[in-house]
């Protein structure tokens, strides 16, 4: 703290250094609003000129020419849950808002929107290469409003002729985060290349929802599901590409932190080209994911499909079918089944009584210790017999001397076998309990039902809680409070945990240096986390003082001495011990 405490006060700015801070951030202004002028005149000037331009009548002539030309307009869908804007540009959804979310500042929540947004078909007619994204729908109604207990569908249309076209049939119903979307080409058959699929390009700029930007770029990537049932994702740290050719997909899935874009497609995905890249200095949108795809096509020419747009909370999530809780990354291998078959359960009985999360996470931890108290008091009784044995232990090191390692470890064992000790018995029950706490640093970034939760002075448990701030030093700007409580009460169980085990040397200090890691790696993790490590560590104190009065070192003594006088064949030898003896016997065969 004092560390901490120090470098704050002595690497801040001063007050000159700040003065022309400010300075260069005035001048950074006036320039971003000079470009965004010149960019809004320019704008201007081009529609102006477009206007002006007489259109290529060669170009009316190519296929779907009559509809290369026109004017954006905006078709509303919207129900309980989603607010949907169509455009008829390219037939698109332009934007989606989820009616019953926020962002973290308390602005509506709208996934996606703007020119980086793009969707249409690839195909070839008359020789001419067609991306529908560039050419105008008619709409069949300019507006939707579905009743809660209704449905409703709006037709967006592509026409070649009178008789042949291309429809978007968007369905919505009254309730709900699926938009349904269904393509039907007619009379198109000697128009467009026919091989039974469609080439079908879908991209999106994601925007930024949540406070923490580099917390919500870490969890954001494509997803993908195949026809096996195996979902898999691009990189969520860096920029990734991957071309899919050998299996078929169900769905793919533009997945930012909390919230997704996912497109279910009711026949299969044969091909899929999948890419996601970020713009550090953009800081209004999280990443830009794309996804080129080859989609076959139902007997009657028809492309039924779903999109889900919605949060990605795991009961949600499973509730829309199609595998999509899969989208919630619960960890990998052994931790994800830990909190897919145990951890979650649990949370979600504790969920119904409607307490606030803190006191859930509260519950879940007590609850958990208790699970685990007959592995705690193994490792607090093996702990306390070692402690015993460290006087005869330092007779033997003394005796032995420091220059023949093999021949004092052999002393030990010897030692540890008469007084009928297992030396790893404190460090198995721990090792056993490892994994649930490693799958707790996954469960908790990923519980959606976090988000927005606030308890005592957090105020968002899914995010970092800051009691101090400042000019970003190596990238860290702030302080978590919760992660600094944390970290002093792992500290202070290092220090009576050595006093139970009698540690000395470089394991007595080596717990010291792991909680001043955490401090660093978990300052900007969730506040739910650090919390629930510390109730763990708290909770551990109790168990530790509650145990201390149910064991006595003196009866543990003399339960050693006892083993002691027992005859050598009588006494069972543990199969770490074998290994032991085992391993010393080579190395003394190897010296000679």
């Amino acid at each position: 703290m004092a560390i901490i405490a120090g470098s704050i006060y002595f690497l801040k700015p001063s007050d000159a250094e700040l003065k022309k801070e400010r300075l260069v951030q005035q001048q950074d202004s006036i320039r971003k609003g000079l470009i965004k002028a010149q960019t809004a005149a320019a704008k201007a000037a081009k529609t102006d000129t477009s206007k002006a331009h007489v259109v290529d009548s060669a170009l009316l002539k190519s296929p779907f020419g009559a509809a290369s030309v026109g004017s954006e307009k905006v078709v509303t869908l919207e129900n309980k849950d989603l607010l949907v804007k169509l455009s008829t540009k390219g037939g698109k959804v332009a934007s989606v808002e989820l009616k019953n979310f926020k962002t973290f500042d308390k602005k509506p929540l709208i996934l996606f929107s703007g020119d980086q947004n793009h969707f249409g078909l690839n195909f070839t007619a008359g020789n001419t290469p067609i991306n529908t994204d560039n050419y105008y729908f008619t709409p069949s109604a300019p507006e939707l409003k579905v009743a809660e207990k209704d449905s409703a569908s709006v037709t967006l249309r592509l026409s070649y002729s009178p008789t042949q076209y291309i429809d978007y049939v968007y369905s919505l119903k009254g309730t709900g985060y699926k938009l349904g979307l269904t393509i039907k080409p007619t009379g198109l058959d000697g128009v467009i290349n026919n091989s039974g699929n469609i080439n079908l390009n879908w991209a999106a700029s994601l925007h930024k929802q949540e406070k923490d930007m580099k917390q919500e770029r870490q969890y954001s990537t494509v997803y993908y599901f195949n026809t096996e049932g195996q979902v898999d994702y691009l990189s969520e740290t860096k920029d990734d590409q991957k071309d899919i050719s050998d299996k078929k997909m169900a769905w793919i899935a533009f997945k930012q932190h909390f919230f997704s874009n996912a497109l279910l497609v009711k026949n299969s995905i044969s091909r899929s080209n999948l890419a996601v890249s970020t713009d550090v200095a953009d800081t209004s949108d999280v990443k830009q994911m794309k996804a080129d795809l080859t989609i076959a096509r139902s007997a009657d020419g028809s492309v039924p499909m779903e999109f889900y747009f919605g949060p990605n909370r795991y009961s949600t999530l499973k509730a829309q079918g199609s595998e999509l809780q899969k989208l919630v990354n619960l960890g990998w291998g052994p931790l994800k089944y830990i909190n897919q078959f145990a951890v979650l359960p649990v949370f979600n009985f504790l969920n119904q009584f409607n307490w606030s999360y803190g006191l859930i996470i509260l519950a879940l931890t007590i609850l958990l210790k208790l699970v685990l108290s007959p592995l705690t008091y193994k490792s607090y009784l093996s702990m306390a017999k070692m402690r015993v044995l460290k006087p005869e232990m330092d007779e033997i090191k003394a005796k032995v001397g420091e220059d023949n390692p093999t021949l004092l470890q052999q002393e030990y064992l010897k030692l540890y076998k008469k007084a009928g000790v297992n030396p790893l018995g404190g460090c198995l029950p721990l090792l056993i309990q490892m994994p649930i706490v490693i799958a707790f640093f996954r469960f908790f970034p990923s519980l959606f039902e976090l988000r927005g939760q606030s308890f005592l002075w957090m105020h968002d448990l899914s995010t970092y809680d800051s009691v101090i701030t400042f000019a970003p030093i190596a990238g860290v700007s702030h302080i978590s409070l919760m992660c600094l409580l944390m970290t002093i009460s792992t500290l202070i169980y290092t220090y009576f945990n050595n006093q139970i085990s009698g540690a000395t040397g470089q394991m007595k200090y080596i717990g010291y240096i792991t909680p001043i890691v955490f401090l660093v790696t978990l300052n900007s993790y969730p506040a739910g986390l650090n919390y629930y490590y510390f109730l763990a560590n708290m909770l551990t104190f109790l168990q530790q003082y509650l145990i201390k009065f149910m064991v006595d070192d003196k009866k543990i003594h003399a339960q050693i001495q006892e083993n002691k006088k027992k005859p050598e064949e009588k006494k069972k030898k543990s199969g770490f011990q074998a290994r032991m003896e085992e391993m010393m016997r080579q190395q003394q065969q190897a010296k000679k």
